[in-house]
């Protein structure tokens, strides 16, 4: 009877180890992701043979990604232009249409639906590959046989999601810009110089660093947190999809909170 009351472990017991748990997994994400930091500074990470495996992972993470995505960023400004200016006139606030539009959408909801989408699109799928590796042992034989998988096989990777969110953040915002143009001024140039003005009064440099920020940031945490390895094991890791999607969408969330501290307070 003894035995019995020993092996059960009271709730703060378990709470303790989930903590444990919790920090621990958070580290080990914080020395992968300096690891990767070092090996991308590192110029032999860039030798001829890795380049070319390099170059096939953006084209893997960019090129299938482009057209769906801006059928849908085009789709999702469209719709927010239309109600921001509609709203704006019934009130008689037109003059702050444009304003609103540039923060809401360009600097706001674009890059936050890139980071979603890059990280369901592509760097989810791969961290899922990259559990798979791990679970069989290919990435452990690879290091016996004298080869370094963080940078052969992970660097490439995580290199990879970082420009997909780069690149994907730049077209959307662009493409956001020129819509918010066409639906305020309409296919005239007559308000470009007002246009470009005011645009250029919403990206001051406090704005325009935190929007750079905000972005890097979403890349990283997109690009790492499904390739890093996690406290649990690796098998079952690789199917715990909520969790790496729960986790991949805390971090975005955080970046966010943070980013709108810095831009309204």
């Amino acid at each position: 009877m003894s035995l019995n009351r020993a092996a059960v472990r009271p709730p703060s017991a378990l709470w303790g180890l989930a903590g444990l748990r919790w920090l621990r997994g958070w580290w080990m994400v914080l020395v992968f992701g300096a690891q990767m930091l070092v090996l991308a500074l590192s110029p032999s990470s860039y030798r001829k043979s890795q380049r070319r495996v390099i170059c096939h992972q953006l084209v893997l993470a960019t090129a299938p990604l482009i057209p769906g995505f801006v059928v849908i960023s085009a789709v999702v400004s469209l719709v927010i232009i239309q109600i921001v200016v509609a709203t704006a006139a019934s009130y008689g606030l037109s003059r702050y249409a444009l304003d609103v539009l540039v923060r809401t959408v360009v600097i706001e909801l674009m890059p936050l639906l890139v980071a979603l989408y890059v990280a369901l699109r592509y760097t989810l799928p791969s961290g899922e590959q990259v559990a798979g590796l791990r679970a069989s042992g290919r990435l452990h034989a690879l290091w016996r046989s004298g080869g370094d998988p963080a940078r052969d096989e992970l660097l490439p990777r995580v290199l990879a999601g970082v420009f997909s969110v780069a690149l994907l953040a730049a077209i959307s915002c662009v493409l956001a810009l020129l819509l918010t143009y066409v639906s305020v001024y309409g296919f005239t140039s007559w308000g470009f110089a007002a246009y470009t003005r005011a645009v250029g009064q919403v990206f001051n440099p406090a704005v325009t660093m935190i929007f750079v920020l905000k972005a890097l940031f979403f890349s990283l945490s997109v690009a790492i947190l499904p390739t890093a390895p996690d406290a649990r094991d690796a098998a079952q890791r690789q199917h715990d999809h909520i969790g790496l999607l729960g986790r991949v969408f805390s971090a975005i969330l955080l970046v966010e909170v943070f980013a709108l501290v810095g831009n309204y307070y």
